[in-house]
């Protein structure tokens, strides 16, 4: 479990510095994405959620 709650902590870690070092750009690509469609976000994040436990799985193997 502390490595699930590792993990979310991470994961706030990267989105702050992502909001702190290129505020914009993290504000430009949201109004992009408010503009998709939902079956477009869907499959987008599809694929990162593949991509990720594929990661996951290799790195943990």
């Amino acid at each position: 479990m502390s490595d699930l709650w590792a993990a979310l902590c991470l994961v706030a870690v990267i989105e702050g510095l992502l909001l702190f070092a290129l505020p914009r750009i993290w504000r430009d690509n949201a109004e992009y994405m408010l503009k998709m469609p939902d079956r477009q976000l869907r499959t987008i994040g599809g694929v990162v959620l593949v991509v990720g436990v594929l990661a996951l799985y290799a790195v943990r193997g």
